[in-house]
């Protein structure tokens, strides 16, 4: 019979799943989300978009590992797949809340768009962690990755308008992306096709040669 003590000694420790190369991945991710939320906060926006489409590149990496590594148990799923839904809305909802906010000048009518992109990304986030992929394999509304990769592509007119007309654009765009998080339309998952995974890392490399081109 298996006692309390030994079931306690064989649960692994969280730490231990650092040796797990996707929430390695993961967490680089993340790195990438924090660098994106700093600059937003101190107004440099085109490194902002830097770290934004980088917190994407990582998170399809780490799913196109996982899919190919051999002998991950189902303790090392269960655990990467929480930790990718965590960073998912930090990385997808609350870093553009936070741009939106922070472009506006921490004006309240922008917080009012920002907790709605925010509630929009929970509730979309909630919503596929009980329900997962519709038939088909498709998602219902658009998943939070196309958030970020719309907004770096968005944001690189900044330059072609005045600021005050720029902020309504992106509130305007930022709302727009909301509702179709929690629309009911079918999305692929873009994510799970190799070819797809390759695609974004060429974007991401255009995108970052883009805005590093704007910050020099």
């Amino acid at each position: 019979m298996t006692t309390d003590v030994e079931s306690k000694e064989s649960q692994p420790t969280i730490l231990s799943y650092l040796r797990d190369l996707p929430n390695v991945c993961s967490l680089i991710g993340l790195a990438s989300t924090l660098l994106a939320i700093y600059f937003s906060l101190i107004g440099i926006y085109y490194a902002a978009m830097v770290g934004m489409i980088w917190a994407v590149a990582f998170d399809w990496a780490d799913g196109l590992i996982a899919r190919r590594m051999k002998g991950r148990t189902g303790n090392d799923r269960t655990f990467g797949g929480q930790l990718d839904v965590l960073i998912d809305i930090v990385s997808y909802g609350v870093t553009p809340a936070l741009l939106l906010l922070s472009f506006g000048r921490f004006d309240f009518i922008f917080f009012v768009g920002a907790f709605i992109m925010l509630a929009a990304s929970a509730m979309r986030l909630s919503y596929f962690s009980t329900f997962g992929l519709s038939e088909g394999s498709k998602y219902t509304g658009l998943a939070l990755d196309n958030n970020n990769i719309i907004l770096v592509f968005i944001f690189i007119f900044e330059s072609v308008f005045s600021e005050a007309v720029f902020s309504v654009i992106l509130y305007g765009s930022g709302l727009g992306i909301a509702a179709l998080n929690v629309s009911t339309i079918k999305t692929p998952k873009l994510s799970g096709n190799p070819i797809n995974v390759y695609i974004l890392a060429i974007y991401t490399l255009v995108i970052t040669g883009i805005y590093g081109w704007k910050l020099i």
